[in-house]
């Protein structure tokens, strides 16, 4: 016995309304778009001259952005925009994926540059706009990742040190929101610490236009660590927590600390833990060493030893709490990848992947910022997957009647009171001068 009032086989199905809206929250991330200028400041710093595509660089830009929000990983989707009324609430003219991948495509190293500084630009006005860390402290987690492709036409993609093929982008995220503040692409056999100074030399030049005031702490791991490097933070009076290498300078220090010095910590049921400090090369050398109390420990106590340098101010066990939070950046690299569209890299031209990497970037930001200036949401709180399935993708129709634009969207929906809160505080910030 059938337990639906509607009996499936007798549904007609008929694709013939043009008021209709696939994705009808992507109202919030425009208003914010909007507010922000994107098109405009696109506009006004992408010069790609005349090659093809060139005109309304902007618009191009967003129409991809949008996409991505929306879920799309690949150029393909961003006919999805394209459906009924969906880009009446884009406020935006949605450009052909074809002419999508031309603009990609026209993209060289100096274009991609212009594109980077209009994210940094962007940064500052979400900033001002009160997603900003104020006069308050900022730790940034630099890391490295590997994005895999396919096939052997995939310009700079190579075999590296994880045997993947692929591309290894530097990247630069925001602890305490998930925020990419700087990102750069390098090919695939591109070594971990390639192009570290620069790309820290623009990333805290990036972050003191944006007004990040306060105190700054960098934080890495040990494909990092390097006597040039920590000249460089100092050079900039920022602070830094850096993951050593077991060299034998390190093993040897860690050696001279004294029993009596080592402090136990609260640590995972079945091992145990304690952490020591010690100076090393005019740094705090702060070492913790665990033990597994499992079934398979041995007759011996047998520690692994894990420590990194720092020019911090504060307690060893403080810092080293601290220090490993640095994982947070796997949490912003896995919305990065599944919920802004870094899973593919969908050109087999290196620059026009540059591009793609700055557009998802700008994408994964625009989701963290709607939360943010939107809902009040801050931290790690705050999933792509989670987002869009709340507040983005619903169905809705747009209509009109006495001169007044009208978006039905679904009766009932559980999320409805934080949709209309969050949509009442974008439109709460003024537009760009």
């Amino acid at each position: 016995m059938r337990s639906s009032h509607v009996v499936l086989d007798q549904v007609e199905i008929a694709f013939d309304d043009p008021r209709a809206v696939v994705h009808a929250g992507l109202l919030l991330p425009a208003t914010l778009a909007e507010r922000l200028g994107i098109e405009q400041a696109t506009d006004q710093l992408v010069d790609l001259g005349e090659r093809p595509g060139a005109a309304r660089p902007g618009r191009k830009l967003l129409t991809l952005v949008h996409a991505m929000v929306a879920g799309a990983d690949c150029i393909d989707d961003v006919e999805l925009l394209r459906c009924g009324s969906t880009a009446s609430v884009l406020g935006h003219q949605v450009m052909a994926p074809s002419t999508v991948g031309t603009f990609l495509r026209s993209f060289t190293f100096g274009h991609v540059r212009q594109l980077d500084k209009v994210t940094g630009e962007l940064l500052g006005r979400a900033w001002a706009a009160g997603a900003g860390p104020g006069d308050g402290p900022l730790t940034v987690d630099v890391d490295s990742t590997i994005c895999e492709v396919h096939g052997y036409h995939k310009q700079g993609a190579c075999y590296g040190y994880t045997r993947t093929l692929g591309y290894h982008p530097l990247l630069a995220t925001r602890a305490d929101s998930g925020e990419v503040l700087h990102a750069r692409l390098r090919k695939g056999s591109a070594n971990t610490a390639r192009g570290i100074l620069r790309f820290v030399d623009e990333l805290i030049a990036r972050l003191r236009r944006a007004g990040a005031v306060g105190e700054l702490t960098l934080r890495m791991d040990s494909g990092f660590w390097s006597a040039k490097l920590i000249r460089r933070l100092r050079a900039h009076k920022a602070h830094y927590s850096i993951t050593v290498r077991q060299t034998k300078t390190v093993r040897a220090a860690i050696a001279a600390i004294p029993e009596a010095a080592w402090v136990q910590i609260a640590y995972q049921p079945g091992g145990i833990a304690q952490v020591a400090e010690v100076r090393f090369k005019g740094d705090r050398l702060i070492v913790r060493r665990v033990r597994n109390l499992g079934d398979q420990q041995q007759l011996f106590a047998t520690w692994r030893y894990h420590a990194f340098v720092t020019n911090r101010v504060g307690t060893m066990l403080e810092l080293d709490a601290d220090h490993r939070h640095h994982a947070v950046c796997e949490l912003a690299i896995r919305d990065l990848k599944a919920g802004a569209g870094l899973a593919h890299l969908p050109s087999g031209q290196f620059n026009a992947n540059a591009a793609w990497l700055l557009a998802a970037t700008l994408a994964h930001n625009l989701l963290r910022w709607t939360a943010t200036l939107g809902l009040g949401v801050r931290g790690q709180q705050t999933v792509a997957k989670t987002l869009r399935r709340t507040l983005l993708v619903l169905p809705g129709r747009l209509t009109r009647c006495a001169r007044r634009w009208t978006l039905h969207l679904p009766a009932g929906w559980p999320w409805a009171h934080s949709f209309q809160m969050a949509l009442a505080r974008l439109r709460c910030i003024p537009h760009p001068t």
